[in-house]
This record gives C-alpha cells, sequence and structure tokens, in this order.
C-alpha cells in the first residue's frame, strides 16, 4: 500500500534523527523505498531546514544559526512535514535560532493517539518547553486534551485555538485567524458580483473545521446565502466525486467556490474542464492555504495564513512563559495574525 509523502518525510526524518547521518542510499535500503523518492523528499526536508544534505549524505540539523546556541532545547510536535507546516517550522527554527534556542521536531502524521506519544520523547530528549499543534478535532471525546494540564515544562498551542473551558484554555496559543481568511476569500468573491459561493472543504483537520465554521459566519455576516457544503477528498470520497459535485452546484447556479486545501483545488482544475467548466470563465475559484496555489492552471487566487509569522510568535510567547514560569502574575496570551489574499487568475480579476 503506498503512502503519502507527508508519511514518507516522517519516516525519513524519524530515521536520520535516530542515525545522526546516513547516506541517502543506504537511508532508501533501510525504509525500503526508491532512491529517487528519498533524494527528493529529503530535498524537501533540507528546504525546510529540518536535515542537512552533503555529498550524498543526510544529517541531522539542530535548528540552530552558524554559530552554536546555548540556550534551551524547544520541543515542536506537529502533524506533518511537507506543505503548510513547513513553513510554520520555519518560521519557529529562524525565531528560536535569533534567540540562541534550538528546536527539537516530533512528528505525529496527523493521528491524535500519537499525540502522546511524541510529546513523551520530545521531553525525554531534554527540551525545557513545548510548541503544540495536536490533532484535535471537535468530534474529540471529553477528556483527551487533559494530558496538557500534566505537562512538566512549559506548553504553547501553534495553529491551534483553545476552546473555552477546554483543558487547554490555559494555555498561550499563537495561530492563524482562518475565520477572517475565509470573510476575506467571500468579499473578494462577492465584488467581483458573485452572490452564490460555496465551500469545498474537507473535515479530518482542526484547520478544515475552522474554515467551514469560517464560511457560515462569513455568510451571514455579508449577506450572502450559505450554500451545501460539499465534503472533499477523503478515504471516502474521490476528486472525480468532488468535481461531479461541484459541477452540480455550477448548474444550480453556483459561480464561485472557495476550496480548501491547494492541493486538492489544483487537483478539481483538470477535472473541471473535463465537464465542460472553465475557471475562471464559468466557475471563479480561490484556494486556500496559498502552499503551491500559484502553480495551478491557471494559478489560484489563494488565502495565505501568515504561517512562518505564527512560528515566530509561538517560540516568542514560549520563551516568554519559561523566562516568567515563577510569576503566576503574568497573564495567558491567545494571539491570532491575519491571513491575507493573493488574487491571480482563476478569479477572471486581476492579479495583485
Amino acid at each position: 500500500m503506498s503512502i503519502s509523502a507527508d508519511e514518507r518525510r516522517a519516516k525519513i526524518l524519524a530515521e536520520v534523527q535516530k542515525l545522526g547521518s546516513v547516506r541517502v542510499v543506504e537511508l532508501a535500503e533501510r525504509l525500503g523505498l526508491p532512491a529517487v523518492t528519498v533524494r527528493r523528499d529529503v530535498a524537501a526536508l533540507a528546504e525546510s531546514g529540518m536535515v542537512r544534505r552533503s555529498h550524498g549524505s543526510v544529517s541531522v540539523t539542530t535548528g540552530r544559526d552558524d554559530q552554536a546556541a546555548d540556550g534551551p532545547a524547544l520541543g515542536l510536535l506537529v502533524p506533518s512535514v511537507g506543505q503548510y507546516f513547513d513553513e510554520v517550522i520555519a518560521g519557529a527554527r529562524d525565531a528560536a535560532g535569533r534567540a540562541g534556542t534550538h528546536l527539537v521536531l516530533g512528528i505525529s502524521s496527523y493521528e491524535a493517539s500519537v499525540d502522546q506519544a511524541q510529546v513523551e520523547q520530545l521531553l525525554k530528549s531534554g527540551v525545557e518547553g513545548l510548541l503544540l499543534a495536536p490533532n484535535w478535532l471537535p468530534s474529540d471525546r471529553p477528556g483527551e486534551q487533559e494530558w496538557v494540564k500534566e505537562l512538566p515544562v512549559p506548553a504553547v498551542l501553534v495553529e491551534r485555538r483553545p476552546a473555552l473551558g477546554s483543558p487547554a484554555a490555559e494555555l498561550d496559543s499563537a495561530s492563524s485567524d482562518h475565520h477572517h481568511g475565509v470573510l476575506v476569500a467571500l468579499r473578494h468573491l462577492s465584488a467581483l458580483g458573485w452572490e452564490r459561493i460555496t465551500l469545498v472543504a474537507r473535515r479530518d483537520t482542526w484547520t478544515a473545521h475552522q474554515v467551514r465554521d469560517g464560511y457560515i459566519e462569513g455568510c451571514e455576516l455579508l449577506g450572502l446565502s450559505a450554500e451545501p457544503v460539499i465534503d472533499s477528498i477523503s478515504p471516502k470520497t474521490d476528486a472525480k466525486t468532488v468535481a461531479d459535485r461541484l459541477a452540480e452546484a455550477c448548474a444550480r447556479g453556483v459561480r464561485a467556490a472557495l476550496v480548501h486545501n491547494d492541493q486538492d483545488a489544483i487537483q478539481l482544475l483538470p477535472l473541471l474542464r473535463a465537464r465542460g467548466l472553465r475557471v475562471p470563465e464559468d466557475l471563479s475559484v480561490v484556494s486556500y492555504d496559498d502552499v503551491f496555489a500559484a502553480l495551478g492552471a491557471p494559478p489560484l487566487t489563494a488565502v495565505a495564513p501568515p504561517k512562518k509569522a505564527v512560528g515566530a510568535e509561538a517560540v516568542g510567547l514560549l520563551l516568554r512563559r519559561m523566562a516568567s514560569s515563577a510569576a503566576a502574575s503574568v497573564p495567558v496570551q491567545h494571539v491570532q495574525l491575519l491571513p491575507e489574499l493573493t488574487v491571480r487568475e482563476s478569479c477572471g480579476a486581476a492579479a495583485g
């Protein structure tokens, strides 16, 4: 059974961290993966600063600047490497380096059951603070977040905004305001004259649920009628089925769509063309994430959460909390940063 790029890169990173340094060919053999695939994944990890490449080998990187960092190690738990969280990691890594600290990375591969185990490993490695992007969903059972209350070191949530009254509500947090991001997209499409705008979105991530909630809220604020949300690509729904449902919505008068995320939006473009729908002539499309939206055909207008800035802000909050851990009077901060819209060709408006 094939595995996703995120899963491959998580396995590669874990193996490199275990070995310290290994030749790429040997790494491919150990993981049972084609060498060309491993080289491509290693290149992506190196570009994000998570490993170091040199003469056919790959080794661990501490995330430090060129000069050694003498400060404490900070643990960073993310659900994946690649795509969205690469930029979050890069922002956190740069901020940690500037502060004389370094990062130790844990990856849970979008499995909530792995979160605690990864955090335990980070704590065993000697980290003195934690940056956490756990795999929390609205469907979580009561008590599944209780473990954050027992952490022995200061912790900050990253790209997660704790629910009021939840166990995590007393933790500092830095996140993108996805409700604002969706509103910006809807306002742009509405300004182009479209009154019927649908949402194509996943259900399997925290961000996806924020986007869904933001869509309902944004439509109400702008006086738009919320269309039925089209469930995006999942183990039970393939891209062709999503394209069929979007084509049916267009037949009912929908003329614009917000798609979460870039990957799903780019997959839909040729499938829509095969169904006689041209973007942007017949359907204006905005994608959410802006990781590689510019590579679509046509290039996609996209909402860009401030991913690097969120990573940097989270490090700042954690270092402040670590420095003042004895001062109970320091208030908890929940910081939200605003996404921006980058206009490209997929809406039919001039790019800028």
